[in-house]
C-alpha cells in the first residue's frame, strides 16, 4: 500500500492548521470586540461578520477555477502571503466602518487559499489513499479549532488586548505561508486552452444537490460559532465556557475522523454522512432544549462528533462525481457551499436575535439542520449514487 503520510502532505497540513489557528484565534471574540469597541448591536454585529463569509463566497468560484487552470504554487503562495498582510488592517482600522472594510475584503484571499490549500492536499497524496487522505486533512482544521479559541480567549482574559491577538494571527499566518513555500507538487496538465467558460468550470453543476445540503449544515455552524459566547452568557449564565466549549467540539471532530477512518478506505460515504448529520441534529437539539451546562457541553461533543462523519463524507462525494480536471472545481463547490449557509447563519441569526432572541436563533438553526437531514435521506443520497465516476465508494 503506498505510504499515507509523505512529506509534503504533512507540510500541507502544518500550513492548514496554522491558516485555521489564525482565524480561530480571533473567531469567537470577534463580536465582543465590535461591541465593547465600537457599540455595535447585536444585528450590526451580524451585518459586520457576514461580509467576510460573503466575499469568501464570492472568490471560490474564481479560486476553483484558477487552481484547475494555473500553477497550484503560484496560486498557493498568491493567497497566502494575501491573507496574512490583511490582518495589519485590524490593527490600523480605527473605526467600525473601517474594520467592516478589511474584514470583507480579508475574505477573499481567504476563499481563495482554503480551496489552493485543501486541492494541494489532494495532489500530493497517493491515489490509492486519498479518500482516506481526505478525511484526515481535515483534523488540521480541528486541531486549529479545538487550540486556537482556548488560547485567543486566555490570552484576552490575560492581557485586554485585542492588539496582541490580531499581530499573535498575523504571525501565525506567515509562518504558515513560510511551510506552504517548502511543499513540492507533482507534474500536472494544467487545463488552459479550452475553448469557451462555462458554469462547471466555477460551480461543479454535478453536484449541485450535495452542495444544497452543505448549505442547511453551514448554516447551523454559523450561528453556533459567532453567537454562542453571547448566547452563553446572557441566556445560560455561562461565562468562561466558550473555550471549554470548543475545546470538546474539536476533540468530538478528532475522535470521529479517527473512528470514520476505516469506513472511508472501504468506501462508505453515505453511511458516514447519514450518520454524522443525525448525531448532530441531536446536538444541536440538545443545544436548545437543554439550556444548562449538561446541555451545553454534551451538544459540543455530539456536534463535533456529527459533523466530524459528515464533511469529509460531503467532502469526498463532490470529488468523486467530479472529472479529474475539476478537482479545484469541486472543492470550491463545497466550500462554496458552506459559505453560503455560513453566511445566511452569522446575517440571519444576529437579526432573529434582535428581534426575537437567541433562543428564537438556535431553534431556526435545528429546523434548518433537521431539513438538511431529511433532504438527505429523501433525494441526496440517491442524487449521489446515480452520478458517482468512482466504483470503489458508495
Amino acid at each position: 500500500m503506498e505510504r499515507l503520510w509523505n512529506r509534503n502532505y504533512c507540510k500541507v497540513m502544518t500550513a492548514n492548521f496554522l491558516l485555521f489557528f489564525a482565524f480561530y484565534t480571533l473567531t469567537p471574540l470577534l463580536p465582543l470586540y465590535l461591541s465593547e469597541h465600537f457599540g455595535a448591536t447585536k444585528d450590526m454585529i451580524g451585518l459586520v461578520l457576514s461580509g467576510y463569509t460573503i466575499t469568501t463566497l464570492l472568490f471560490r468560484p474564481f479560486s476553483g477555477y484558477m487552481v484547475d487552470s494555473f500553477p497550484r504554487r503560484t496560486v498557493l503562495m498568491a493567497c497566502f502571503g494575501t491573507f496574512a498582510v490583511f490582518f495589519t488592517g485590524y490593527l490600523a482600522a480605527s473605526s467600525l466602518l473601517l474594520f467592516t472594510i478589511v474584514r470583507t475584503l480579508h475574505g477573499g484571499p481567504f476563499g481563495g487559499l482554503t480551496v489552493a490549500n485543501s486541492t494541494a492536499a489532494i495532489d500530493v497524496l497517493p491515489s490509492s489513499r486519498r479518500t482516506e487522505g481526505i478525511a484526515y486533512y481535515g483534523l488540521s482544521n480541528n486541531l486549529a479549532m479545538a487550540i486556537a479559541p482556548t488560547i485567543g480567549i486566555w490570552i484576552y482574559q490575560l492581557t485586554r488586548s485585542f492588539e496582541f491577538l490580531f499581530w499573535l494571527a498575523l504571525v501565525v499566518a506567515c509562518a504558515g505561508w513560510l511551510v506552504d513555500a517548502t511543499v513540492r507538487f507533482p507534474e500536472r496538465e494544467i487545463v488552459r486552452n479550452k475553448s469557451k467558460l462555462s458554469l462547471d468550470r466555477f460551480f461543479l453543476v454535478r453536484g449541485w444537490l450535495l452542495g444544497l445540503n452543505v448549505v442547511a449544515f453551514g448554516f447551523s455552524f454559523g450561528v453556533l460559532s459567532n453567537y454562542l459566547a453571547i448566547y452563553g452568557k446572557e441566556v445560560m449564565g455561562i461565562t468562561g465556557g466558550t473555550a471549554t466549549y470548543f475545546l470538546l467540539c474539536s476533540i468530538g471532530l478528532m475522535v470521529s475522523r479517527l473512528q470514520s477512518g476505516k469506513a472511508l478506505r472501504e468506501g462508505r460515504l453515505t453511511r458516514n454522512a447519514g450518520g454524522g448529520m443525525v448525531i448532530s441534529l441531536i446536538g444541536y437539539t440538545l443545544f436548545v432544549l437543554v439550556p444548562n451546562g449538561v446541555g451545553y457541553y454534551c451538544s459540543a461533543l455530539l456536534i463535533g462528533l456529527g459533523n466530524g462523519h459528515m464533511w469529509p463524507a460531503f467532502l469526498n462525494m463532490t470529488i468523486n462525481v467530479a472529472h479529474n480536471n475539476q478537482r479545484g472545481t469541486a472543492n470550491s463547490t463545497i466550500l462554496i457551499s458552506w459559505d453560503i449557509g455560513m453566511g445566511l447563519g452569522i446575517l440571519l441569526g444576529g437579526v432573529i436575535a434582535e428581534y426575537f432572541s437567541y433562543e428564537a436563533a438556535f431553534w431556526t438553526v435545528v429546523a434548518v439542520n433537521a431539513t438538511g437531514v431529511l433532504t438527505f435521506f429523501a433525494a441526496t443520497k440517491t442524487f449521489f449514487l446515480q452520478r458517482n465516476l468512482n466504483a470503489t465508494v458508495r
